[in-house]
């Protein structure tokens, strides 16, 4: 009855308010505990909403239908094919789309329809494989960015084939952790490739040159991702070289004079078709005829048998050390002992190769000279600066008082600092101490108005005179008493620089009760309860002339 009264209202009702029908009757059909009847009869309404002329209503459907099991296979798949803003949810999130039904999504799908199905929690392998062959470079990219995505390396390799030349796709793949390095190979080749366009279509360069430098930053970014590889990556890493034309004689004398052994090792393997534990004995023996017959079977041409012999014999005595900065790189010494060696045998060496080690050796070099720039920097920036280190100094510097409540410091907390403390009979303040450092403000327990002390105490001498003592304050009412360094409570020794401690000259400041007056002269009332007669005076706010003097 409800469902027949829902049919014959929505043929009149405005979008928005069938779309909001059509939602309540979709969330009915799946929680509500509905009869037989009345479910196929919610099912038969919400099938006929499909053909409604509003997306909001079709939208609607969607949004209720695209994250549960249990919804309408038959009306799930029709939204899956409808127009982009109806379809998303239900290919972005719905359970009860198959492989077979994302792939043929994906192919007959525009762009948005597979950048939707590229943000699904779980990519199966089949359909990262059609978004890699048919999708867009914006699906491609979505595909990578998603953890979920199940790519294999052929889909890896033919995202790079299709749409490596753009430099998102290629920013993304290679902030991968778990890329594979056939793949990084392929990237780095592409990347090759583009700079050298660019540098010639800006007629920076010529084209020979251009391709001389890039073929050298390629043969570097090849020696570099090889040396990062797993070890079960270098069979198919060496078999991709062969097979794109990059496995050559300088190859593989930049791998060894940059001491990566395994690149080498496995490239005579692939090369010579002989098993890895034959050619590293063959390699290591020096027996003199072995390593020229591995060559030889090798294909390698004759003129490079002594840079080879040369750079074995350097990596030997000279051994390998660990990269530095994360990057393989060319070993000076080894590069200039195999060039050395080169042009002392020339009667069999070709130009060529002598030109390749002079680039080499240059190239060494200025990666020398830079990491060594880097590290003196690095060091320059761990050394703390004169200013920043303390001096103790011969002649006390200005002592400023800050007027500031600060927590008591205990006296001669350490050593090098100047205690001044109070000399009245009340023991009870004895812990009300001001300690002068270099450089801070006086820490006090409450605020006080000191005289500036000019003290500058001859260090030849630790007996101070009486004249010097006199000299160093002005007040007339109290008296300094200097200590010898030799009383200090300090375990430690004492700086020679500091021999003297000056206590204070200020009387006890007492602070007015609640019951009294703060401006009233409490010098001539009464003695309370328990108060001795003879009471030292109120504490006396200094004048002006008590300050300049001081001064």
């Amino acid at each position: 009855m409800i469902i027949r009264q829902f049919l014959s209202w929505v043929r009149t009702a405005p979008a928005g308010e069938r779309a909001e029908a059509t939602r309540a009757l979709a969330r009915a059909w799946l929680i509500s505990d509905l009869s037989d009847d009345d479910r196929a009869a919610a099912e038969g309404g919400l099938l006929l909403q499909l053909d409604d002329s509003s997306p909001l209503v079709r939208r609607a459907m969607a949004d209720v239908f695209a994250r549960s099991a249990n919804a309408p296979p038959t009306i799930v798949r029709a939204l899956s094919a409808d127009q982009p803003s109806v379809a998303i949810p239900v290919l972005e999130h719905s359970p009860l789309l198959n492989d077979a039904d994302l792939v043929d999504i994906v192919a007959t799908g525009g762009c948005e329809v597979q950048c939707a199905v590229a943000r699904r929690v779980r990519v199966p392998v089949p359909v990262c494989a059609a978004i890699a062959e048919v999708g867009s470079a914006t699906a491609a990219l979505e595909l990578i960015g998603n953890p979920g995505a199940d790519l294999a390396r052929v889909s890896w390799d033919r995202i790079v084939e299709r749409h490596g030349h753009l430099p998102a796709i290629r920013e993304a793949m290679l902030a991968l952790d778990g890329l594979p390095a056939v793949t990084r190979l392929a990237l780095a080749v592409k990347l090759s490739d583009s700079l050298a366009r660019f540098v010639v279509a800006r007629d920076w360069l010529g084209a020979e040159r251009t391709g001389r430098g890039v073929s050298d930053a390629r043969d570097r970014s090849i020696v570099d991702i090889v040396a990062r590889a797993r070890k079960d990556e270098m069979t198919c890493l060496v078999a991709h070289l062969r097979a794109s034309g990059q496995l050559t004689a300088g190859l593989m004398l930049r791998a060894l004079l940059s001491g990566n052994l395994d690149l080498f090792h496995h490239a005579l393997v692939d090369l010579s078709g002989l098993p890895l534990s034959r050619v590293t004995a063959l390699v290591h023996d020096r027996g003199g005829a072995s390593l020229p017959a591995l060559l030889t079977r090798a294909g390698l041409p004759e003129s490079t048998f002594s840079a080879f012999c040369a750079a074995l014999k350097a990596h030997d005595e000279i051994g390998f050390v660990a990269t530095v900065g994360g990057a393989t790189r060319l070993r000076r010494r080894m590069v200039e002992r195999v060039m050395r060696a080169c042009e002392a045998a020339s009667a069999g060496i070709s130009q060529p190769l002598l030109i390749l080690l002079r680039r080499f050796a240059t190239e060494s070099a200025r990666d020398e000279a830079r990491v060594f720039c880097d590290e003196l920097v690095a060091e320059a920036a761990r050394t703390p600066t004169p200013e920043e280190v303390p001096a103790c100094e011969p002649v006390l510097r200005d002592l400023e008082v800050c007027e500031e409540f600060y927590e008591p410091v205990p006296a001669m907390a350490l050593s090098g600092e100047v205690d001044i403390r109070s000399l009245e009979d009340d023991a009870s303040d004895q812990d009300a101490r001001v300690v002068y450092r270099f450089g801070e403000g006086v820490k006090t327990s409450r605020p006080r108005f000191l005289d500036r002390l000019a003290l500058k105490p001859r260090f030849a001498e630790y007996e101070p005179h009486d004249a010097e003592i006199e000299s160093a304050t002005s007040l007339d009412d109290a008296s300094c008493e200097v200590l010898p360094y030799e009383t200090l409570p300090c375990e430690d020794e004492p700086c020679e620089d500091w021999p003297y401690i000056v206590s204070s000259c200020e009387s006890e400041r007492v602070e007015p009760r609640f019951d009294e007056s703060a401006s009233g002269d409490s010098t001539d009332r009464e003695p309370g309860f328990g108060e001795p007669r003879n009471a030292p005076p109120a504490y006396r706010e200094p004048l002006l002339s008590d300050l300049l003097a001081a001064a």
